[in-house]
């Protein structure tokens, strides 16, 4: 992997017409250990966020010993960079094939449910397998709501009553229980935790069972872009929003259960910038070489605004309009589906012309996972950028927050 100072430096050095993966392995590593040395807990890498091997061999590298995994691909591409990891199967819906690896081939010991029918499939394999059911924790995930830039309860969760239910039944199989929840990702807001926290409690105290493990999930914020005309909104500090988190589950009476969190988007974000180019400026829309279909299904859901600063070429000698004068563009994506537009606009100098990069920050969580392979425009060139990219000169515009009228 060629390895640069900056963006601005692989920009010029490499003059792309594809885009290009910043990849910055210090800062993965700094926000690890930022998020694990807080957490008293075990951390459980959320693969699901950036499974890149490259990403996954540096996590290993920092002592992230622990993976969150929903898919035997997950389970390949955990244990490939770190053989003696463990691994939480936290997917609640599964197929019995794959309970059937998990178990076997890869010892799993940790599976979440939450339905009596799960719980079904997982003893027919582990008496198919002749395993002694205290071996295995099922954690029962609970239905959970609140403020989250991507809410995750629409498809899993039981309610309090039938989540106590659950609890009596896989203890009297035989099984370890614990218990679980997900309250969304880019969460700011710990009453979210707290609500979560006390419907657990609520189970706890109503089913009588011991608890052997509580898992809270992740949703920890990343640090992302504003709306240059406002001022810039606070950001929680990692540390004290975890401290805060722990806190709470104290309070509720967990203080004496081991915990778990899957953080993802914390430690991947800021890992990744993508450098993109301007492929024809018409009028107020800027025509780029990637789009929803790729990098950027954050801008096209609306929930998330990157950060971005323009990259001129230096070969353009001749620009009109004032460079301090920052105006909005409307982004539209490089596949010939009219759908591939940004929903909100970038914030640029009115030089930005035909042929110039834009760098676009706070990337790496899901937009390498959820890239996709159509119109055949597929991003895939990756560089190492030592710098990190609040570091790489002054962000001159941000993704805005509103949308534009055609």
């Amino acid at each position: 992997m060629e390895q640069f100072k900056t963006a601005r430096d692989a920009a010029h050095a490499l003059r792309p017409d594809m885009p290009v993966y910043c990849f910055r392995p210090q800062v993965l590593r700094a926000d690890a250990l930022t998020f694990k040395s807080a957490f008293p807990g075990k951390t459980a890498y959320a693969v699901k966020t950036n499974g890149e091997d490259m990403v996954l061999r540096e996590l290993a590298k920092a002592g992230i010993d622990c993976f969150d995994v929903a898919s035997p691909a997950e389970f390949a591409a955990a244990r490939a960079v770190a053989p003696d990891a463990e691994l939480f199967y936290t997917h609640p819906v599964k197929a019995q094939s794959d309970i059937r690896l998990a178990l076997e081939t890869y010892r799993i010991r940790i599976l979440a449910v939450d339905h009596e029918d799960e719980v079904a499939k997982i003893l027919r394999t582990v008496r198919g397998l002749d395993l002694d059911p205290e071996e295995i924790t099922l954690l029962v995930r609970l239905a959970s709501r609140g403020h989250a830039a991507y809410e995750l309860s629409k498809k899993f969760g039981a309610a309090p009553g039938h989540a106590a239910e659950l609890v009596q039944r896989i203890a009297g199989i035989g099984f370890r229980v614990g218990l679980c929840f997900h309250v969304g990702s880019q969460v700011e807001d710990t009453d979210t935790y707290e609500r979560a926290l006390a419907s657990a409690a609520w189970v706890r105290s109503r089913s009588g069972v011991p608890i052997e493990l509580l898992d809270i999930g992740g949703g920890f914020p990343a640090p992302y872009g504003h709306d240059p005309r406002r001022k810039a909104p606070p950001h929680p500090d990692t540390g004290e929003l975890v401290a805060e988190v722990v806190r709470e589950a104290s309070e509720w009476g967990f203080d004496d259960v081991p915990m778990v969190a899957e953080p993802g988007r914390v430690i991947a974000a800021r890992s990744f910038s993508l450098i993109v180019r301007v492929l024809l400026k018409k009028g107020k829309r800027l025509y780029i070489n990637d789009g929803i279909w790729a990098s950027l299904s954050d801008s096209w859901t609306g929930k998330i605004t990157l950060p971005a600063r323009l990259l001129p070429d230096p070969a353009r000698r001749k620009r009109t309009g004032d460079p301090a004068n920052v105006v909005p563009f409307k982004v539209c994506g490089a596949t010939c589906d009219s759908v591939d537009i940004l929903s909100r606009p970038f914030f640029l100098p009115e030089t930005v012309n035909t042929g110039d990069w834009i760098e676009i920050g706070h990337i790496g969580a899901y937009s390498l996972a959820l890239r996709t392979r159509f119109n055949g425009f597929y991003p895939d060139t990756f560089v190492e950028v030592t710098t990190p990219f609040e570091a790489g000169g002054p962000a001159e515009s941000f993704a805005s927050v509103e949308t534009m009228a055609d």
